[in-house]
C-alpha cells in the first residue's frame, strides 16, 4: 500500500472553502496575502520586517516569555529560541489550540509538529533567519466542554466539574479521578508509567489549567525547540491597547468583517462579528462588551462604563479586555513577529475573514497554512487491508459506497444492468415511434410501461448486489471492522483519538515518527505505518 493516499481534496473531509483556497481560485485570492508556499516567504519576511520593526516588542516578548517559563525545566533549544526573538532576523510560525485535556485529540501534536517542520525548512531555504515554532494556548476561552475530555481506545475520561471565566485560570482541582481512572485503564508497562508520570506532573502538580498545558507540551516538544505562550498577560496586552481601543470606539472588526462575509456568501461562512469583538475578565468571570445607548455593559452583570471611564479601564487594566475568535488573531500578529498562522479547515476559513480587518489596522496578514492530516496504521492493520484488496482511497471512502464496490469487486458477475438499461431504452425508442404515429394517449402509456421496467431493472440490481453481499459476508464484515478502527465513529481517527493509546504501544517512536514523516507545505494526507 501506497505511504500516501490521497490529497486533501480528494478525500472527502474538507469543505469547499478549503478545497478552493488549496486549489488558489481566484475567487478566494482577495481574502489572503501570500499563498504557502516557499518560494513566497521572501515576500512575507520583508513585509512582517518593515511592519514590525520595533525592538521594544521584541524585548517585551522574551521578557515575558521568561517570566512565563521561570518555573519549568527548559531545554537549551527553547532557552536559545527564546533569546533569539530579541533579533530583528528571527520570526516565528505559530499555531494555537485549546487547553484540551491531556492534548486531547491526535491533531493536536501533527499542528505543532507541523510548525515546527516548517521551521526548520525555512531555516534550511533561509539561512540567513531564524525561525522559531509557537504554540499559542487559548487560555482566555471559557468554552470549558470542548476541552474537558479526552477519548483513549473508544472510552471517555472526563473532568466533571462546574467552569466559569477562562479556562487557563481554572484550578487543577479533581483531576486526581481522572488520573486515578486513567491509570487503572493503561497498565503497567514502561510506556503506561511514563504516561502517568506524565499525567501526573501536568494535572497533579500544578494549579492551574495553562500551567498543566505549557508542562505537558514542552515535555513532549521542548527538545524541538518549541515555544510555548500564555496571550493572558499584562505586559503582552499593554501593546494591544492601541487596537483595543479602536474596537472599543470604532467598531472596526464588525464593519471591516461583515463586508468579508458577504463576499464569502456563497461559502459556509466561519464566524459572525460582534459590535465589539472583545470581552472583560475579572478573577472567574468573562463577559461579551456591549455597546448600548452610549455605555458600555458587561453582559449579564451590572458593570458598566462610559466611554471616558472604558479607556481608563484599558489604560490602567489591559489584562481585563478579552480578545475574541475575530481579534485573537490581531493581538498575536501584533505581539509577534510572526510569518504564517498553521491550523486545521475551520480555522483557516475564519482568518480567511480577516485580511481587511487586519488592513485598517495595518498590521500584516500573516500566510495561513492548513495543518499537516495523519491517518496512524498499524503494520498489522496494513497486512490487513492488504489481504482484503483495499487501498487507502478505499478505506477514505464513505462506508456504503466502498461495501457496494467491493462487492462488485469479489462478485464472479458483473453487478451491473447499465447495458440492459441501454438495450431496454432503444427498445421504447421504437414505441415512441410508433406511438408518435398514432393516437397521443398511447405516448402517455409508452412513457408509463418504461418508468415501470427501468425501476424493474433497479430493483433486481438492488437485490441481486443484496444476494451478492450475502455470499460475501464474511469478507465485507472484516473490511467494516478495519475501517471503523482506522476511522472511529466513520470520522477522521485526528479529531477522535487520544496520543495515548498509540504512545502506549510504540512509546517515544511515535512523536519522532510523527517529526521525521509530515511535510507541511505538502497537501497530502500523510499514512503513517508504524
Amino acid at each position: 500500500m501506497p505511504s500516501d493516499c490521497i490529497t486533501y481534496q480528494n478525500s472527502g473531509y474538507f469543505t469547499k472553502l478549503m478545497i478552493d483556497y488549496l486549489d488558489e481560485t481566484s475567487e478566494l485570492k482577495p481574502f489572503y496575502n501570500h499563498f504557502p508556499k516557499i518560494e513566497n516567504f521572501k515576500s512575507q519576511i520583508e513585509e512582517k520586517s518593515s511592519n514590525f520593526n520595533s525592538y521594544g516588542k521584541r524585548q517585551v516578548l522574551v521578557s515575558e516569555l521568561e517570566r512565563q517559563y521561570q518555573n519549568f525545566n527548559v531545554s537549551k533549544t527553547t532557552l536559545n529560541n527564546i533569546e533569539l526573538l530579541n533579533d530583528s532576523n528571527t520570526f516565528t510560525i505559530t499555531t494555537g489550540h485549546q487547553l484540551n485535556l491531556f492534548t486531547g485529540p491526535l491533531y493536536f501534536l501533527y499542528k505543532i509538529v507541523s510548525t515546527i517542520n516548517l521551521c526548520k525548512q525555512l531555516k534550511k531555504e533561509f539561512p540567513e533567519h531564524n525561525f522559531v515554532p509557537i504554540y499559542w494556548m487559548a487560555t482566555e476561552d471559557h468554552d470549558f466542554d470542548e476541552i474537558n475530555y479526552f477519548n483513549y481506545q473508544g472510552k471517555v475520561f472526563r473532568w466533571n466539574r462546574e467552569s466559569s471565566g477562562p479556562v487557563g485560570r481554572l484550578s487543577t482541582e479533581g483531576l486526581d479521578k481522572v488520573f486515578d481512572l486513567f491509570s487503572k485503564e493503561i497498565g503497567t508497562s514502561n510506556n503506561a508509567i511514563f504516561l502517568k508520570k506524565l499525567f501526573e506532573n501536568a494535572y497533579l502538580k500544578h494549579s492551574n489549567l495553562a500551567d498543566a498545558t505549557r508542562y505537558l507540551a514542552n515535555e513532549l516538544f521542548q527538545n524541538e525547540g518549541l515555544v510555548i505562550i500564555d496571550g493572558d498577560s499584562i505586559e503582552l496586552k499593554k501593546l494591544f491597547i492601541p487596537f483595543v481601543k479602536k474596537e472599543l470606539l470604532e467598531q472596526t472588526s464588525f464593519k471591516k468583517v461583515t463586508e468579508t462575509n458577504e463576499l464569502l456568501k456563497d461559502y459556509f461562512v466561519q464566524v459572525n462579528p460582534r459590535e465589539i469583538n472583545l470581552f472583560y475578565i475579572e478573577d472567574n468571570l468573562r463577559e461579551r462588551i456591549i455597546f448600548e445607548n452610549g455605555t458600555y455593559k458587561v453582559n449579564n452583570t451590572s458593570t458598566q462604563f462610559s466611554e471616558s471611564e472604558i479607556l481608563t479601564e484599558l489604560e490602567n487594566h489591559p489584562e481585563k479586555f478579552s480578545p475574541n475568535v475575530i481579534t485573537r488573531p490581531l493581538y498575536q500578529e501584533v505581539i509577534l513577529p510572526n510569518l504564517c498562522y498553521i491550523g486545521g479547515g475551520g480555522e483557516i476559513a475564519y482568518w480567511l475573514e480577516l485580511k481587511s480587518s487586519f488592513e485598517e489596522n495595518n498590521i500584516t496578514f500573516p500566510m495561513l497554512l492548513l495543518r499537516n492530516s495523519v491517518l496512524l496504521a498499524t503494520r498489522k492493520q496494513a497486512k490487513k487491508a492488504d489481504k482484503l484488496e483495499l487501498s487507502w482511497n478505499d478505506l477514505f471512502s464513505n462506508q456504503r459506497i466502498l461495501l457496494d464496490s467491493k462487492t462488485k469487486d469479489f462478485s464472479q458477475f458483473k453487478i451491473d444492468f447499465s447495458e440492459q438499461k441501454e438495450y431496454l431504452k432503444k427498445q421504447f425508442d421504437n414505441l415512441y415511434t410508433i406511438a408518435n404515429q398514432t393516437d397521443k394517449s398511447f405516448i402517455g402509456a409508452v412513457k408509463a410501461q418504461e418508468i415501470k421496467q427501468l425501476k424493474g431493472l433497479d430493483n433486481l440490481e438492488k437485490r441481486l448486489l443484496k444476494a451478492e453481499k450475502r455470499i460475501h459476508k464474511e469478507k465485507l464484515e472484516r473490511i467494516v471492522s478495519l475501517q471503523n478502527e482506522l476511522f472511529p465513529g466513520q470520522n477522521l481517527q485526528e479529531r477522535k483519538a487520544n496520543f495515548s493509546e498509540f504512545y502506549l504501544e510504540f512509546g517515544k517512536d511515535l512523536i519522532s515518527e510523527i517529526i521525521d514523516n509530515l511535510k507541511p507545505l505538502e497537501t497530502n494526507f500523510t499514512i503513517l505505518e508504524l
